[in-house]
């Protein structure tokens, strides 16, 4: 997205990581102990799942193997991970969970751990904050003594849970409980919201023995109250069974001093006794998760910092550059890298970069058959580049045939040691023999699709790689074919789910034939053995018999053409994708079009699908579709707000036509949908400049109450059409705040660079220990010297914007910092 311009400070959160195994699932003894069953995992954002596992089959020690990246569009309070047994002809039924604590997931960042399943009490299972207002008043009773009046004013609730799917009808009850006393009262109902206003306000009395006449300015003193508090429950009314448990605070009245109005949100708490029950052996879950906090800043906060990295293409030598340094001093190089490659992808920087740190690495680099081998700072940049831009091309290529061989049932087995009873070697060499053919077909003859950016990348190193290694012809090729082969589609193939080309990690066996497939492709798109034997590249003689079945000329031959086709053309325009290639589908809940009332019955569940070409929904998967919608023709993507259906995560879809609205299954799929229409439908003509954030219903729109249902949208859109590279939405900003964190976490090894470039600049006649500087790449000390004094002004500016934003943000009892109550 373009740089913000307005003032707004904005904090974004995203989850990485993996679900790896569970082991030794359900009670480990007596007459409950189960046998084999299958279970599934799910990702939970306090009590909204927004990520389930494919099911793994009768086993207690399932291998889940599910990676998972998404953006937490949302306030929460607990990350939690279920595990369920999968039910036949019952519901699902939860063994057990992992719940961490949003302030806890720090101390877990990039580490591995087993944890212990918890048993799971829906008591225990809440989310959402409340607002009260609290005051303590003097009153005068008829015979002249002072009481206390205790005021509760219960003014809202936020991000209540969905119940069954649907908003929760809540209510609060407000009680005031201490050792003698309990006096409860009750807020009305609120129906079909899970951000419901009360606004009401009850009154507690609290006696005093003292007389009014004797005290003229009466202070409430601390031991009459701090046995009393306030209980504020939450519920969600139920019609034909017992009300729904959402949560609750308490607040003790110690806090308050008289006339003092106390005001503040306060987090829902889960009920409690104080007596845990005794923990039973559920089992336990491997997982790896990385959360990510930005508090991204105004965009003029950033100009500095971001105005040295953008310069760095310019730089002589490139190894003084803002960007390369960067990756000098971070501790692991692979964390500066994205960030920096995103930025310069944005303003149209990458390719002049690239080119610079690859022809220093080429200086470097003293034999061709070792060109661009390493994890360096120029190999990690262009398989970054390569992931973001060729996203739509590895779908075009690959998805296709993947998706045919995962859903094949064929077994490819040709290792003699691996086959198993009933296993025929010749059948499953020619199954795999057929998807090889396949695959490399689908890519030799993908040069067309071939992103722009991607071939500027391949010319340039192809280039490169001529002028360092005159005397070899092949090096040409093999520094392109190390990059498109062996790091872009062999990977893909290998890992097809962490590229989005399928929904979710492939069984064992699926795995071991996408295994096979890929070491295959690397041998045969790897230009670095042409002139050899590629036979001996192989350890196992199962894989040197399997290559002997394959015409080896013809398949030079067809490389050749491919490589040269992406690396020696000139840069093309894209001409958009031929193929039709399906970007995402599920299942939602979508609202009939043209209803003019609100009901359930206008909602029934659809699949949807997105393609690179149509937006469609049908009745069920692999139906045929009962509305098509052309890309050409979305007018806009936005949310839609919640009020106006009384539900959750909704979307609308604008075109000529009736707007298409739509209820995605949880807050991350919504802003999925969003993302991959709003991208596909990004340059199309007469997009939409404003929209309306609510419905038109009862003939008016509910947002801005315009009676003309053609009345001009009365909110700007929160996309506009963008002329960067690739239409790629990348938010600058935030990429800029990650280069300031990781330069702030790096700022010992900044200075010692700083130090090495005064030693090499100052004595260069008696230089000090070489050790003291050897770790870094130091061409010109003058020119980086400058540099990182440039970066560290730059980082103090910025650390005083933080500064300033973290005393206002740190102020408890916000909505953006609630108060922890009491629990009971």
């Amino acid at each position: 997205m373009a740089e913000e311009d307005d003032a707004r400070i904005r904090v974004l959160q995203s989850l990485r990581g993996k679900i790896c195994e569970a082991k030794h699932l359900g009670p480990s003894s007596g007459p409950t102990r189960p046998r084999d069953f299958s279970t599934f995992c799910t990702v939970n954002l306090d009590q909204e799942e927004v990520l389930r596992t494919q099911v793994c089959e009768k086993t207690l020690s399932p291998l889940y193997g599910e990676d998972f990246y998404f953006e937490i569009p949302r306030p929460f309070q607990c990350l939690s991970f279920y595990v369920y047994a999968k039910g036949v002809f019952q519901r699902d039924l939860p063994v057990g969970k992992v719940a961490i604590r949003k302030e806890d997931l720090s101390k877990l960042s990039g580490k591995e751990n087993w944890f212990t399943l918890q048993s799971v009490d829906p008591n225990s299972e809440v989310q959402g904050k409340v607002h009260l207002e609290m005051k303590l008043n003097e009153l005068i009773t008829e015979n002249g003594s002072v009481c206390q009046q205790l005021s509760v004013r219960i003014i809202a609730c936020q991000g209540l849970p969905l119940i069954s799917g649907q908003n929760c009808d809540p209510y609060a009850t407000v009680m005031l409980v201490g050792p003698a006393r309990s006096d409860q009262r009750k807020t009305k109902v609120k129906k079909k919201t899970s951000n419901p206003q009360f606004e009401e306000t009850f009154f507690f009395e609290v006696s005093r023995s003292s007389s009014y006449m004797k005290r003229a300015h009466f202070q409430v003193e601390e031991e009459d109250i701090e046995k009393l508090e306030i209980k504020v429950d939450l519920w969600n009314n139920e019609t034909m069974a017992p009300d729904v448990f959402l949560g609750e605070t308490r607040v003790s009245l110690k806090i308050l001093r008289n006339d003092h109005v106390h005001k503040a949100w306060y987090l829902l708490q889960p009920k409690g006794n104080g007596n845990k029950p005794k923990p039973e052996d559920l089992g336990s879950l491997r997982l790896n998760i990385t959360y990510t906090e930005d508090i991204v800043l105004p965009s003029a906060c950033y100009h500095c910092l971001r105005a040295l990295v953008l310069q760095s293409p310019d730089v002589k030598p490139i190894s003084a550059s803002a960007a390369h340094i960067l990756a000098e001093v971070c501790k692991e190089q692979y964390e500066a890298v994205l960030p920096v490659v995103k930025l310069l992808l944005h303003h149209n920087r990458l390719v002049p970069f690239v080119s610079s740190i690859a022809e220093l690495e080429l200086e470097q680099t003293q034999e061709a058959n070792t060109i661009f081998r390493g994890n360096s700072l120029a190999t990690r940049c262009i398989d970054d580049m390569m992931k973001i831009v060729g996203r739509s091309y590895l779908a075009v290529t690959l998805k296709p045939v993947l998706d045919e061989i995962c859903e094949s049932n064929k077994t490819c087995e040709i290792d003699p040691v691996k086959l198993k009873d009933g296993d025929n070697k010749e059948i499953n060499k020619e199954n795999l023999q057929c998807f090889v053919q396949k695959v490399f077909s689908s890519i030799t003859q993908s040069s067309a699709s071939c992103p722009p950016l991607m071939c500027d990348v391949f010319r340039s190193l192809r280039q490169m790689a001529s002028r360092r290694f005159p005397a070899d012809p092949h090096v040409q090729y093999s520094a392109v074919s190390s990059f498109v082969f062996l790091r872009f589609f062999a990977v893909a193939v290998l890992s097809p789910h962490t590229f989005q080309l399928r929904p979710h990690h492939p069984d064992p066996e699926v795995t071991r034939t996408l295994t096979l497939i890929s070491k295959t492709i690397q041998t045969l798109g790897s230009w670095g053995s042409l002139s050899k034997n590629k036979l001996s590249s192989f350890k196992e003689s199962y894989m040197y018999d399997f290559f002997k079945s394959f015409q080896e000329d013809k398949c030079i031959e067809k490389v050749k053409k491919f490589l040269d086709d992406i690396s020696l053309n000139v840069s093309k325009k894209s001409s958009g994708l031929e193929d039709s290639v399906v970007l995402k589908e599920g299942e939602v809940q979508k609202r009939a079009q043209g209803r003019k009332r609100i009901g359930k019955r206008n909602f029934k569940k659809r699949w949807l699908r997105v393609t690179t070409q149509e937006l469609s929904y049908h009745k069920q998967k692999g139906k045929e579709p009962l509305c098509v919608i052309p890309v050409k023709d979305i007018l806009g993507v936005e949310k839609l707000e919640e009020s106006a259906f009384k539900r959750k995560n909704m979307f609308q879809v604008i075109q000529s036509e009736k707007p298409l609205y739509v209820q995605a299954g949880n807050c991350v799929e919504v802003c999925e949908w969003i993302e991959v229409l709003s991208q596909v439908s990004r340059c199309n003509p007469g997009r939409l400049s404003v929209f309306h954030p609510s419905a038109f219903l009862m003939g008016a729109w509910q947002c801005c109450k315009a009676q003309n249902e053609g009345q001009p949208g009365c909110r700007p859109c929160s996309t506009a059409t963008l002329a960067n590279i690739q239409q790629l939405d990348i938010d600058c900003d935030r990429e800029t705040e990650k280069i300031f964190t990781l330069f702030s976490s790096s700022h010992s090894n900044l200075q010692k660079m700083e130090d090495a470039c005064a030693s090499l600049s100052v004595y260069l006649g008696q230089q000090k220990e070489q050790e003291e500087y050897s770790a870094f790449t130091i061409q010109d000390p003058m020119e980086t010297f400058q540099t990182v004094q440039q970066i560290q002004t730059a980082l103090e500016e910025l650390q005083g914007h933080h500064a300033a934003h973290g005393a206002a943000a740190d102020e408890p009892g916000t909505i953006e910092n609630p108060i922890v109550g009491k629990t009971s």
